[in-house]
């Protein structure tokens, strides 16, 4: 609808101040606003097939390529920050190990192996059937003892005892052992090597020196890793040692080192003198102590814990090896079990210890000692960490105790920012800790391993309470994230 308007032709014309502009002489003016137009100017939202074709263009290209660029800028920013913050943080180094520093030993008598049912399968023979065994526990080398016979004079050091097997089988071990990654030492422990009465007679001397290092050269040839001693041979001297050690270095290489080793029988291993001038330095690789002193009667659960505490506060100049030693009570056997695979050091392990002498708890004990050779194995704190004995004080109840219970030990492995408490109740009777039994150590913890298998998840030390003959390993939280 429109409005036409007609007037005086001087409408809309200008005054002579100028105020307006001359229109025509009629006008059209809409009043109302059709509905079909209206609904033109209406915003509405775009189609499917609008978007896509808008999504496509080179505006919304250009937008989509820089906001990704910003996003890897950004995320490679953060990454390199915290490469940076990782390379500058303070972290120890870790020592480079030799393989007798890393490896769990294993001390073997092949003449245990009494069900040969036949000439053909040698006691030698058994200990290579038992290689992929004893891999699969973690053992890394196997010592063999009883290897010569002892009722000759001198030994003859490069034959086999004809009980165990023949040099062929011995050979077919050695080359067992290599594939399975063990490694094969002999012990020459009180064979008497230099007989007594050779007395002060150089030349006789000096000939079974070199008889001695023919012997051993004629096994390192064969791919023996090492020879063990006792520190009562009369081989256990400057002289000999030097000798060996330049055989030994002769035949070793970088990846394979060969090694001497003393078991020590005494509570001080005996001074080394060369020309009344002690040797300083250990010439031998390791030294191996006995945990447990050796009595002629069965040590009780106080013994064995004085005897276990003597030990760990002992100051170790030399890297360690550590057996069992003495007898100790089958209750205990577990938890001492615990105490060689966590000290620091090489534990040495003898034929049966890894197993129970109860039939019924067979696989229990085995269970445990895998379990703990595999948390040695890659845990750096258990290989070379710092070790830190951690005495009681008294700081302890028990339920129904009384003063002739055998109070708990306990110690630390530390290395950079990662903590293992290992503590024993040897005792039979259960402790409780107290709360504050140990204030600077955190208060949370992860369970690892424990004698009994029945420990896992997280742990408070606030609420611990050990059982009769138990030993438990406890990887430490540096903040309490404990449940």
């Amino acid at each position: 609808m429109t409005l036409k308007v007609e007037g005086d032709p001087g409408y809309g014309s200008a005054s002579a101040r100028g105020r307006f502009t001359d229109l025509e002489g009629s006008e059209t003016v809409p009043l109302l606003i059709q509905e079909n137009q209206h609904q033109q100017n209406i915003w509405k939202p775009l189609s499917k097939e609008e978007l896509e074709k808008c999504a496509g263009g080179p505006e919304w290209k250009r937008f989509r390529s820089r906001l990704v660029l910003c996003f890897w800028i950004g995320w490679l920013i953060m990454l390199g920050t915290a490469v940076a913050i990782i390379v500058q943080s303070p972290r120890a180094a870790s020592p480079s190990l030799q393989w007798w520093q890393k490896d769990v030993f294993y001390r073997l008598q092949p003449a245990l192996f009494m069900d040969a049912d036949s000439e053909e399968v040698s006691r030698i023979s058994r200990v290579s059937e038992r290689l992929p065994y004893l891999k699969s526990l973690g053992v890394g080398a196997v010592i063999l003892e009883g290897f010569f016979r002892h009722n000759s004079s001198p030994p003859n050091l490069t034959e086999i005892d004809q009980s165990l097997g023949t040099l062929l089988q011995f050979t077919q071990l050695i080359n067992k052992s290599r594939k399975a990654g063990v490694r094969v030492m002999l012990d020459l422990c009180e064979l008497d090597l230099f007989e007594q009465e050779l007395g002060n007679d150089t030349e006789v001397w000096s000939g079974a020196s070199e008889y001695i290092q023919f012997s051993l050269r004629y096994w390192l040839e064969y791919g023996v890793s090492g020879f063990g001693i006792c520190d009562t041979d009369a081989a256990f001297s400057a002289k000999t040692l030097m000798e060996w050690n330049v055989l030994m270095q002769e035949f070793s290489s970088q990846d394979d080192e060969r090694i001497l080793m003393v078991r020590q029988t005494s509570n001080t291993l005996p001074a080394l003198k060369v020309s009344n001038i002690t040797v300083n330095g250990s010439l031998v690789e390791l030294v191996t102590k006995s945990l447990i002193p050796s009595s002629h009667h069965p040590l009780s659960a106080a013994e064995v814990a004085e005897a276990m505490e003597a030990s760990l506060q002992m100051p170790q100049g030399h890297w360690p090896s550590w057996t069992v030693g003495g007898g100790v009570p089958w209750e205990l056997q577990r938890a001492i079990l615990v105490l060689i695979m966590t000290l620091p050091g090489t534990p040495v392990i003898k034929y049966g210890d890894e197993v129970s002498p109860i039939q019924k708890q067979l696989n229990q004990p085995l269970a445990l000692f895998q379990s703990l050779a595999q948390s040695r194995a890659r845990e750096e704190a258990l290989h070379f960490g710092r070790f830190t004995f951690l005495p009681f004080n008294g700081s302890m109840s028990s339920s129904g105790l009384n003063s002739t219970a055998t109070p708990p030990l306990a110690f630390l492995r530390s290395w950079g920012c990662v903590h293992f408490l290992v503590l024993f109740n040897l005792g039979s009777e259960p402790h409780t800790l107290v709360p504050d039994w140990a204030p600077s150590l955190p208060e949370g913890g992860m369970f690892v391993s424990s004698t009994g298998l029945d420990r896992s998840g997280p742990v408070s030390l606030k609420s611990i309470k050990m059982q009769p003959h138990e030993a438990i390993v406890i990887k430490l939280f540096e903040s309490d994230n404990s449940s």
